[in-house]
């Protein structure tokens, strides 16, 4: 991302302001924080009460009303001086061609006002919906670290993603295990980190974490497991790895 801190886009995100690439980048970043959710989920909200306020409905009439006129409304002629030798010019000339086309642009400015409140809405559901789903993970994360026996490790991650930073929760007692990622670099498009479990050398998935921060508790039971590991999949996920862990985090 161009910026130093994604935090600041929120409100540009919000405005549909972002050019592809940027807005791209930012919803990964957004997949892993909470609070930049939560904030974009009010900036969106803002944004259509701002377009509702502004926004009348069009009675039901209005287009059948303004088709049956099309044939008699006239347009008004511009006032130009006469040529030499000239009288005054006529009025009234009809000129259905632009008149047409004036109406349907007024009709089409009429209808897209309630469609982009409409939009404003969705975005900002979906924003309030992305928050509460994490602010779900890191509760499930926290009720896990507050088991009798949990116990954590950490470790710094390799390859493309030197200088992040991972962390294993878990707890035999819950049969859970969950990861808490920092500063790891934002996969490429099309990609995500996948989390598994390490059966003894045979990795079985255990979700999606598609940014470089936030926690997550891992699908499945511990069921035997001897540690984690985290590499980068295309989007949606792989049954099996297909890149090398840039993270392995042992239960020990």
């Amino acid at each position: 991302m161009n910026v130093a801190d994604p935090h600041t886009l929120t409100g540009a995100y919000a405005a549909h302001a972002l050019d592809p690439d940027e807005n791209a980048e930012f919803e990964r970043h957004l997949a892993g924080c909470p609070s930049c959710a939560q904030e974009v989920a009010e900036f969106a909200a803002t944004l259509a009460k701002l377009g509702t306020a502004q926004s009348e409905v069009p009675p039901q009439t209005l287009k059948a009303n303004v088709m049956a006129a099309l044939p008699t409304i006239r347009q008004e002629a511009p006032h130009t001086a006469p040529a030499p030798g000239q009288g005054p010019s006529r009025p009234g000339r009809r000129a259905p061609r632009w008149t047409k086309l004036a109406l349907a642009a007024c009709l089409a400015l009429a209808a897209s006002a309630g469609g982009i409140a409409v939009q404003q809405h969705h975005r900002a559901d979906q924003a309030r919906a992305r928050a509460a789903a994490l602010q779900v993970q890191q509760d499930r994360v926290t009720d896990l670290l507050t088991a009798p026996d949990a116990r954590t490790t950490t470790g710094l991650a390799s390859g493309g993603a030197v200088g992040g930073v991972g962390t294993a929760v878990w707890s035999h007692s819950r049969g859970q295990a969950a990861f808490l990622a920092s500063g790891l670099p934002a996969p490429a498009a099309g990609t995500t980190y996948q989390l598994w479990f390490n059966d003894s050398g045979t990795m079985r998935p255990a979700g999606l974490l598609p940014g470089g921060n936030g926690a997550r508790l891992l699908s499945g039971p511990l069921d035997g497991a001897v540690g984690i590991g985290v590499t980068v999949e295309p989007a949606g996920g792989s049954p099996h790895p297909t890149s090398a862990p840039v993270l392995l985090l042992p239960f020990t």
